[in-house]
C-alpha cells in the first residue's frame, strides 16, 4: 500500500468510525463485541482496501459486519442464554425524560435472538429494503419478512404499554 492509500485509509477510519461504531452496536448489543465486530470489518477492509477506495468501502464495511455478525450468532445457537428479570423491573419509569425509554428499548433488544436483532437493525436503523436486507445475510426475504414479524411481536411481549413505539402497534 502506497503513502496515498494509506493516507486515504486512515481518514476513512477517522471519518466513519463512529457511525460504523453504532451499527455495530446496534447488531450486537455490547460495547466490547461492537469493538471486536468493527474492528473484524475493518481488518478485511484493509486487505482490500486497494480495491475498495474508489468504490464504496463504507458499503463493504457495513457488509462485512452483518456477515460477520450472522455468522457469530449462527455459530452460538446452540448455546442460547436464558435471560431472567431485572432488579430495573417493576419500577416506574420517569416521563419526564426519554433516558428510561432508551434503557428499556436497548433491554428488550438485547433479549431477543441475535436474528431478530439484526434483521430490526438493518429495517429500522439502516432502514433497509426486506431485498437488501435478504441479500446482506444471505437469506430469503420471506425469511427477512418472518423474522421481522417475531422481532416485532416478542417485543410487545416485552415491552411496556407506555414504551411502545407507533411502529409497533
Amino acid at each position: 500500500m502506497d503513502k496515498d492509500d494509506s493516507a486515504l485509509l486512515t481518514e476513512f477510519v477517522t471519518s466513519r468510525t463512529p457511525a460504523l461504531m453504532r451499527v455495530a452496536y446496534l447488531l450486537t448489543g455490547d460495547p466490547r463485541g461492537a469493538e471486536d465486530l468493527l474492528q473484524a470489518a475493518l481488518a478485511k477492509t484493509i486487505a482490500k482496501w486497494p480495491t475498495l477506495r474508489n468504490a464504496d468501502p463504507e458499503g463493504y464495511v457495513r457488509a462485512v459486519m452483518y456477515r460477520e455478525q450472522v455468522s457469530l450468532w449462527r455459530r452460538l445457537r446452540r448455546y442460547r442464554e436464558i435471560l431472567r428479570t431485572t432488579a430495573h423491573e417493576g419500577i416506574e419509569p420517569d416521563p419526564s425524560s426519554d433516558t428510561d425509554t432508551r434503557l428499556t428499548m436497548r433491554t428488550a433488544l438485547r433479549r431477543l435472538p441475535p436474528a431478530q436483532r439484526t434483521v430490526l437493525v438493518l429495517r429500522y436503523y439502516e432502514d433497509l429494503t426486506e431485498a437488501q436486507i435478504a441479500d446482506a445475510l444471505g437469506c430469503s426475504v420471506g425469511t427477512v419478512r418472518s423474522r421481522t414479524h417475531r422481532a416485532i411481536g416478542r417485543l410487545r411481549q416485552l415491552l411496556p404499554d407506555d414504551h411502545r413505539l407507533e411502529v409497533m402497534r
